[in-house]
């Protein structure tokens, strides 16, 4: 309303035609945006300016809140239909305006004062704004695919989803000639849900399914689908089948028909079963059982699914059993004997469903989309691929550039940082130029190309600020080996178990490795920054783990352990051992007397009249 507002203001005042010029247009469509907005908390004139709009022509208008409403009456004016369908579906449940505890508004155009007081008005209380308006929408949906997710834990939000327009099926009459027709879903009924539908027919049938309310619906076909109930056949006696069609409406809110089965009733004489006698005490679980043996095996999963869904009917063959309880009552009346009557049984079978929705691809059709999307996420990745090698070079350029006149300045030639400044220069202008849209591998030969000079020169670096350490870890191993040796030599107990010859082999390759230490440290000393190292750090650290495992297993080598004399006290607890078996006969013959220290008791020496002594 605004854009058509000033289209005609403008070309009243400024003889322009704003809408044949679609640039001016989407300018002229953000500027009436952020106007918008702007009368949303003003109610002054407010400018809108807009500098060289066409023709180099600057243009200018102004607009106040009450203009703006009193322009825009008619659209505002539907805000309140929507309330008044909402309160008329409510009215179904009983639920009145005063029973509404909160009205919370959403959406950015919510703000807009016109909107907040009509809907204020209608609801007659103050409106509640406790949500973004702009993110309410997103955050609830991401909280609902959350609540949905198993890879996710939040907290338990009692939600019940509803069918937005009623659904109903229509199907050929069997009694009736011509066409009839049910409302399965009405309109806000709970989803997801299943009900089950039960037909008589004597041959294959079909069901359509269709929104019944289309002048609702945003499209203008209403046809959800046709659902064809395949291999129907009459039951033995002639008569029409019983079957069962399940529908459902999913989690999405997407209609099918789910399944279908046929209930065979299937007619014996009592007199073929063996009779039910008081040996054969079952439960009526168990004589259930006994019959719905064939339709288990019939019948497969299908059949669990079915009983899980809510049918409030009882299973046809719970309906017609006789219980075993129920055999014996009869067994025990003193009945007159009748006619045998013939005991039911049922069996139900899958009938398949062949789905043909009115909005479903074709399989042929689906396969090549997938295909499609399969080949434009392939060419993502490599996109990704090439705009990443890219980017690599751009920021190797960038970072060494600086780094050449930073931290790396002291490690390169005069004459190496012109030629390699001279290069990465070229490949920026390249980068911006001819190498703007070039394959994935254009941008890795470049890369290897510089690094090829600037990596010598990071690697300088890295080792000088590394080889300190390394040198300073092997004199610390050296060291430690020295003393070692001089603490043998000076006959010291902790190394007094130490073999000469192996004090020697650690003294000979201390002072090697002292030798190779000192001379690899004056070469590097007289060497300038800017050229190759006179050793590596690898090779300091590899010098100094061949000490350690050569020196360390001699001088860690722990001293033999001394066998301190058995004693004759775990004898004494244990019982005779090694053939001491008087002493336990001793010790028991002298009693207390020798562990105090006093003189044994005459009792005590005298031999006893039931005991052979040695």
């Amino acid at each position: 309303m605004l854009v058509r507002h000033f289209c005609e203001e403008f070309g009243k005042k400024y003889k322009l035609d704003v809408k044949t010029k679609p640039r001016a247009l989407v300018r002229l469509y953000q500027e009436c945006e952020k106007l918008k907005k702007l009368m949303s908390a003003n109610s002054s004139d407010l400018p809108l300016n807009i500098e060289c709009f066409m023709n180099d022509i600057d243009v200018s208008g102004k607009l106040n809140r009450v203009q703006f409403e009193e322009m825009c009456a008619d659209v505002l004016g539907r805000v309140e239909a929507p309330l008044h369908n909402l309160m008329e579906q409510a009215s179904e449940y009983q639920l009145k305006k005063e029973d509404i505890y909160a009205v919370e508004i959403v959406g950015g155009a919510s703000r807009i004062p016109s909107v907040k007081e009509r809907i204020g008005r209608f609801f007659g209380k103050e409106l509640s704004t406790t949500l973004n308006a702009d993110e309410a929408v997103a955050r609830g949906c991401a909280l609902q695919c959350a609540i949905l997710s198993p890879a996710f834990k939040v907290r338990e939000f009692s939600i019940t989803d509803a069918v937005a327009y009623p659904i109903s099926l229509k199907w050929n009459s069997a009694a009736e000639e011509g066409l009839s027709d049910c409302e399965v879903f009405p309109k806000n009924h709970a989803a997801p849900f299943s009900k089950v539908l039960t037909f008589y027919r004597r041959e294959p049938f079909s069901l359509e399914a269709y929104y019944n309310t289309p002048k609702e619906l945003p499209y203008p076909d209403p046809t959800i689908g046709q659902f064809v109930i395949q291999k129907v056949v009459p039951q033995a006696s002639g008569e029409s089948s019983k079957v069962k069609v399940k529908v459902r409406v999913n989690i999405h809110g997407i209609f099918s028909v789910s399944s279908a089965s046929l209930v065979e009733v299937q007619k014996t004489e009592e007199g073929e079963e063996p009779m039910d006698t008081e040996q054969q005490a079952t439960p009526e679980e168990e004589g259930n059982m006994q019959t719905d043996q064939d339709e288990t095996k019939a019948q497969g999963d299908g059949q669990k699914e079915t009983e899980e869904e809510e049918e409030k009917t009882p299973p046809e063959n719970e309906e017609m059993e006789t219980s075993p309880e129920e055999s014996k009552a009869e067994k025990k009346s003193d009945q007159p004997p009748q006619a045998k009557k013939p005991k039911v049984k049922t069996k139900v079978l899958e009938l398949p469903v062949e789905n043909s929705p009115q909005w479903q691809l074709a399989i042929d059709m689906l396969n090549l989309f997938v295909e499609n999307e399969g080949n434009m996420i392939m060419q993502d990745k490599l996109e990704k691929e090439r705009n990443d090698a890219k980017n690599y070079v751009e920021e190797y350029v960038y970072d060494m550039r600086d780094k050449l006149h930073g931290r790396l300045e002291k490690f390169v030639s005069e004459a190496d940082r012109d030629i390699l400044s001279l290069q990465l220069e070229d490949t920026e202008n390249w980068l911006y130029e001819d190498g703007e849209d070039q394959p994935k591998q254009q941008y890795i030969d470049k890369l290897a190309e510089l690094k090829k000079l600037g990596q010598p020169i990071q690697e300088r670096y890295m080792e000088s600020e590394e080889r300190p350490r390394a040198f300073d870890d092997m004199g610390k191993q050296i060291q430690m080996y020295m003393k070692v040796v001089e603490a043998y030599k000076t006959k010291e107990e902790q190394y007094d178990h130490l073999d000469q010859e192996e004090i020697n082999k650690v003294d000979k390759m201390v002072n090697e490795a002292m030798i190779w230490l000192n001379s690899k440290m004056n070469q590097q000393s007289k060497l300038s920054l800017t050229v190759e190292p006179a050793v590596r750090v690898r090779a300091i650290q590899d010098k100094t783990k061949e000490l350690y495992s050569s020196c360390n297993p001699i001088v860690t080598k722990p001293k033999p352990k001394v066998e301190l004399p058995k004693e004759n006290k775990a004898g004494e607890q244990n019982g005779p051992v090694n053939g001491q078996e008087k002493a336990p006969a001793e010790g028991t013959e002298k009693g207390t007397g020798d562990s105090t220290g006093n003189p044994p008791s005459t009792e005590s020496t005298e031999p006893r009249p039931d005991m052979d002594l040695d």
